[in-house]
């Protein structure tokens, strides 16, 4: 007698088996939920960092150049950046680069800033002017430093919004207090807009005094450069000019340098952090969703080993089913279908989860986590497949049990 069942009865077969098992199904399906739920929340992780980063930059501005010492080897062997880029470069970018609409020169570095009773550790930035146009930051209260503040070398500071917080929270405003850094008293003429952060610097808890104050009393001079800077910001006139001022600033500084092989500084634009930012950023989402990738992977062997011992289990089942006429692509064909029915369900539970994942980091943390519809599909596919895929072995052990041999052990 021969039988061929249909898909229904396969499938309704296939799941009162996998029921009347519940603990090894569930068992089962735990591998394929957390490779699923590992996929798309580590996808949504990576995509988090690209969106928070590149937001981060397009505030810079698009027409926004930055120079700094050092080329690109040194930068990326960390060798100290050489001192060579001065304040006497900034005045001839200023005065012979005909695309340069605005220069920002700028020192920065790390002091202890001390308020009442209370001390913090944070970035001091000397600057001119034309810092505030070209960074695009916006004043929130008094006045930003002056000409008259940098010619004369002024004890004046501008604090960002964080750092108001920290020192004067229960005050509605700190114009006219006084901080210290390095033992000399500042008097804050102004407090910035929020900016927000760009690459782990925290702009809002920044302080910004004169230039001339900064040299004349943390930095100092170079005896062998003069007025050593950590980078000169540049504004070209327009977007379009901006490849044309780049080309420009760098002809200029080739010169002045008397560079004759590799440049001892770089020029970068805003696309160029964003092109960076982006490559790392990329390699960085598939590098964990590739580690997710494993999870489901080992999910898909965790189904195979466990199905192979419910075969060795179900010996006497398969041959008896076999005696009453059950083809070996019955056999096959449920087993299939067990196979896929808990990896179907649990990557559903795992997208779920992954899904609730990447809502909460996006809650808890700063970074903005999404994963795409694209990828959340893919990831379901892909985890129905491999079931299939680690389903087909123990399928076919199953289908080709001899029924004699199977029914010798009743």
């Amino acid at each position: 007698m021969s039988s061929n069942i249909s898909l229904q009865e396969a499938f309704n077969m296939a799941s009162k088996t996998l029921v009347s098992n519940k603990l090894r199904s569930s068992l089962t399906m735990l591998g394929i939920i957390i490779g699923n739920a590992s996929v798309i929340t580590l996808v949504g992780l990576g995509r988090g960092a690209q969106t928070l980063a590149k937001n981060q930059l397009s505030n810079l501005g698009a027409n926004v150049l930055f120079i700094v010492p050092g080329n690109n080897d040194t930068r990326r062997r960390g060798i100290s950046f050489p001192k060579n880029l001065v304040l006497a470069d900034a005045n001839a970018i200023s005065n012979q680069v005909p695309t340069v609409k605005k220069v920002a020169p700028q020192i920065s570095t790390n002091e202890i800033v001390q308020s009442n009773s209370k001390s913090l550790s944070i970035s001091i930035a000397g600057v001119t002017p034309e810092f505030l146009d070209v960074r695009s930051f916006e004043i929130d209260k008094g006045r930003f430093i002056s000409k008259s503040d940098v010619k004369s070398a002024r004890s004046y500071v501008v604090i960002g919004p964080d750092l108001q917080e920290e020192f004067f929270s229960k005050r509605s405003s700190s114009i006219g207090e006084s901080i210290r850094i390095k033992d000399h008293t500042y008097e804050i003429i102004g407090i910035l807009k929020p900016k927000g952060a760009v690459f782990g610097n925290n702009q809002d808890k920044n302080a910004y005094i004169p230039l001339s104050t900064m040299v004349n009393r943390i930095t100092g001079k170079d005896p062998t450069y003069g007025v050593s800077l950590s980078f000169i910001s540049v504004e070209a006139i327009n977007k379009s000019k901006t490849s044309a001022a780049k080309f420009q600033i760098t002809n200029l500084l080739r010169q002045r340098h008397k560079i004759i092989r590799d440049d001892d500084f770089a020029v970068r634009s805003q696309k160029d952090a964003l092109n960076i930012v982006t490559n790392i950023t990329s390699g960085l989402t598939f590098l964990l969703a590739g580690i997710g990738a494993v999870s489901l992977i080992v999910g898909g062997i965790g189904i195979m080993n466990i199905m192979l011992v419910s075969v060795s289990e179900r010996t006497e089942e398969i041959g008896l089913r076999k005696a009453i006429g059950a083809k070996q692509s019955d056999i096959l064909m449920q087993f299939l279908i067990e196979a896929l029915i808990l990896s179907s369900i649990g990557g559903l539970i795992g997208t779920t989860t992954g899904l609730t994942g990447v809502f909460l980091l996006g809650v808890i943390t700063p970074l903005p986590a999404s994963v795409g519809i694209t990828t959340t599909l893919s990831t379901m596919l892909i985890s129905g497949s491999i079931g299939l895929i680690f389903g087909v072995l123990p399928a076919k052990r199953a289908s080709k049990l001899d029924p004699i041999v199977a029914l010798r052990s009743l």
